[in-house]
């Protein structure tokens, strides 16, 4: 292991170890790894085996990076305790603003369910197979303005429904791919996206991820469909009469048409002010906070998500602290390969670090991030949620098996985009993360 010190105490810690004041000329690094990189891959590695504990693992890896950072390395905005406030003021917009929609987001979400118009949703499948892929499909098309995790539950509850609780392995793991391919081209679809909105990507550079998601859809939803008709008949049971509230479907429009709004008017009028206050966050706060008279949000939803906020915006945090000079070019190879490790580490920091470092063809990196997650069942909120419901499915080898067409439909798809339109690589826009 090879230290590189920036100024007199990092030189001072390196020497009581024993290592050479020579050295201190050389960046940190074990087998030729930054030390920042290992101590964020530990932290996601723990996220992943600890379940139960995420949230104390993310909060414990960035403190232990961040300490180091303060230590050894410093960051661009200096060193010390000094050089880590100016790095997270630099970084507080970004993150007041995903605070703001993960939280908001989670009460539109809600209101959207309440509607009820998701009850409406067996009236129109059709029997055997086709009726489940159609069901898939009304996740995909659910994801694309609701949160992903929102879809996945809303599938899973429909298909209990359906199948009395009698769901293969293999169509729970098309439904959290269902869910993650439906938001994967939408800013408002999916965690992983919306960021790449705040960070100044627009919309219509993530929206070609559907080209690749539709192609997923097909090749991992037939078959998923087939297994399920297989395994068990579907039952219809519902109401006679579903009393749509279209007050809450319109609250809903609302929230999304003020954020979009809000994020083109900043983006094109004022970009000089964009970062310099949460615009995003505060529109879907002020568009929930006029509609309460009409329809008053679940506001007890907002202690757990506070919750999962905070463990996102930890690892997002610890990514805006890595390196990413260090990591390999940005390329369609690059992008195909974080699909990949979307599937066993969480993607939101991924997400972070390819904004950070910029040069990506951003649909192809939304698709990867947000449907490569699928292919293990923690390998995206989704998954984890809906197995909380089947808690049959948290098995990778079982997931593996029977949703073996979820990792082909995520190749297939990612060669069809390229095929079909190419690498175009844009610049990051991201000032902080």
């Amino acid at each position: 292991m090879r230290l590189r010190a920036r100024g007199a105490l990092t030189i001072a810690i390196a020497s009581m170890l024993g290592v050479p004041e020579a050295w201190a000329a050389e960046a940190p690094a074990l087998f030729g790894i930054p030390v920042e990189f290992i101590l964020f891959a530990l932290t996601l590695l723990g996220v992943a085996l600890l379940h139960r504990f995420t949230l104390p693992v993310a909060l414990t890896g960035l403190i232990i990076i961040s300490v180091y950072k303060i230590l050894v390395t410093g960051f661009k905005t200096g060193t010390g305790l000094a050089g880590f406030a100016a790095h997270i003021s630099h970084e507080s917009v970004i993150l007041v603003n995903l605070l703001g929609l993960l939280l908001g987001f989670a009460l539109l979400s809600r209101h959207f369910e309440d509607s009820r118009v998701p009850d409406m949703l067996p009236r129109f499948l059709p029997d055997g197979w086709p009726g489940a892929f159609v069901l898939l499909a009304a996740i995909f098309v659910l994801s694309s303005f609701l949160d992903n995790i929102a879809a996945a539950l809303i599938g899973g509850t429909v298909a209990a429904s359906l199948y009395q609780r009698k769901v293969h392995i293999g169509f729970l793991a098309a439904i959290v791919a269902a869910s993650n391919a439906g938001g994967s081209g939408s800013v408002v679809g999916d965690t992983t996206t919306t960021m790449m909105w705040i960070a100044g990507v627009a919309p219509l550079e993530v929206v070609h991820a559907y080209v690749a998601a539709v192609v997923a859809l097909v090749v991992f939803g037939i078959p998923a469909a087939m297994q399920q008709a297989r395994h068990a008949p579907m039952h219809r049971e519902y109401a006679e009469r579903v009393h749509i509230d279209w007050v809450r479907v319109g609250i809903v429009a609302f929230i999304l048409i003020g954020a979009v709004a809000t994020n083109v008017t900043v983006n094109v009028r004022f970009n000089a002010v964009a970062d310099a206050f949460p615009f995003l966050g505060a529109a879907v706060w002020l568009a929930l906070v006029l509609t309460v008279p009409l329809r008053k949000p679940e506001w007890r939803l907002l202690p757990e998500a506070f919750k999962g906020s905070v463990f996102l915006l930890s690892l997002v945090t610890s990514a805006s602290m890595m390196p990413v000079e260090k990591l390999p070019l940005a390329a369609w190879e690059t992008s195909l390969g974080l699909g990949f490790v979307s599937a066993v580490f969480d993607n939101i920091p991924l997400t972070a670090l390819a904004l950070k470092q910029g040069g990506y063809d951003w649909g192809f990196l939304a698709y990867a991030v947000g449907f490569g997650g699928s292919m293990i069942w923690f390998g995206s909120s989704a998954g984890v949620a809906l197995s909380n419901m089947y808690p049959e499915a948290k098995s990778v080898g079982a997931w593996l098996r029977s949703g073996w067409h979820v990792a082909v439909a995520y190749v297939a798809g990612f060669l069809v985009m390229l095929a079909v339109l190419g690498w175009q690589p844009h610049a990051s826009r991201m000032s902080g993360v």
